[in-house]
């Protein structure tokens, strides 16, 4: 059967854990820093994203804890208020992770076209 054709297709996820099995970086914080670059705040951010200021500023906190590196540059408040931007390491880390899921899609493509599902 053409792979066009086929009602099944191959789907997968990547993320980075820690030892303990926690969330590092993954869809969900590539999200986030992506709504941080737009908005330029993360609290705007979390509003555009509809979650909570605390929840998004934890999953960066854990993120940043466990990497050892900033992800944001925070500047302070006041008649113009406060705002964030992102690191250049929170830039490569996105352009890596953005790259490491577009290999593993492929990959996982090529092998699901060659014959996965098809009776040896």
């Amino acid at each position: 059967m053409a792979a066009k054709t086929r009602k099944v297709s191959v789907k997968s996820k990547v993320w980075l854990e820690d030892r303990q099995g926690r969330i590092i970086f993954g869809l969900g914080r590539m999200r986030i820093l992506s709504a941080i670059e737009k908005c330029g705040s993360l609290n705007a951010a979390a509003k555009d994203l509809k979650m909570s200021y605390r929840a998004a500023w934890g999953k960066i906190k854990v993120t940043e804890e466990a990497l050892g590196k900033p992800l944001l540059l925070k500047s302070q408040g006041g008649h113009a208020g406060g705002g964030s931007t992102l690191t250049s390491y929170a830039h490569t880390l996105m352009d890596r992770y953005l790259a490491l899921s577009r290999v593993i899609d492929t990959q996982a493509d090529d092998l699901f076209e060659s014959g996965f599902l098809d009776p040896q």
